[in-house]
């Protein structure tokens, strides 16, 4: 199981959406630090291709980007459900339950969520308009498209948006609210 809030009860009984939601997080989390061993071998091959051949394919360098944008963002809704992110801890530490809760409905409700829905609905323009221009890579044998990995900017805002919700719907009903995510 994975830890969420500690503070907070043993949850009673969650709605599926709650948990389908803490799920996908949850192994999209997981999946990105799998990606890291994919982006290590990337680097390693790029270096190789360096030193052996004195060569080495613009795709590479790209790909490799890519892949630590991908692993960035799909952290970021994750380290929100573990409650990871950063943050300035010179009062909150020693709040209560109660009131680091409060706390943190407050946050998400004027900060978290508004910058997410900002976040969401401008990098579906970005998105978009990577995907109708078709726009590539301007290097010879780079990425074709960049709309992909464009595209991962609203999806992480609509992760974020998603996640803030449960987490706000935990920290609300903490009497059902969990100290528990299902791990699968």
């Amino acid at each position: 199981m994975l830890q969420h809030n500690a503070y907070l009860a043993p949850m009673k009984q969650a709605p599926s959406y709650l948990i389908a939601v803490e799920k996908l997080v949850a192994w999209l989390g997981r999946l990105a630090g799998l990606l890291n061993l994919v982006l290590i071998a990337l680097i390693v091959l790029d270096v190789l291709l360096r030193a052996l051949f004195d060569q080495t394919a613009a795709w590479v360098g790209e790909l490799s980007w890519h892949l630590f944008a991908i692993i960035f963002l799909l952290g970021i809704p994750y380290a929100l459900q573990q409650d990871r992110h950063v943050r300035v801890d010179l009062f909150y530490e020693r709040f209560s339950p109660a009131n680091k809760r409060l706390v943190n409905l407050t946050g998400m409700a004027f900060f978290l969520l508004p910058w997410a829905m900002v976040l969401f609905i401008t990098g579906c323009r970005f998105a978009a308009e990577a995907w109708a221009s078709g726009e590539g890579s301007p290097n010879p044998n780079g990425i074709l498209w960049f709309f992909p990995i464009k595209a991962m900017i609203p999806i992480t805002a609509a992760l974020l948006i998603l996640q803030a919700l449960a987490t706000g719907w935990r920290d609300y009903h903490p009497e059902e609210g969990s100290g528990e995510i299902p791990a699968e």
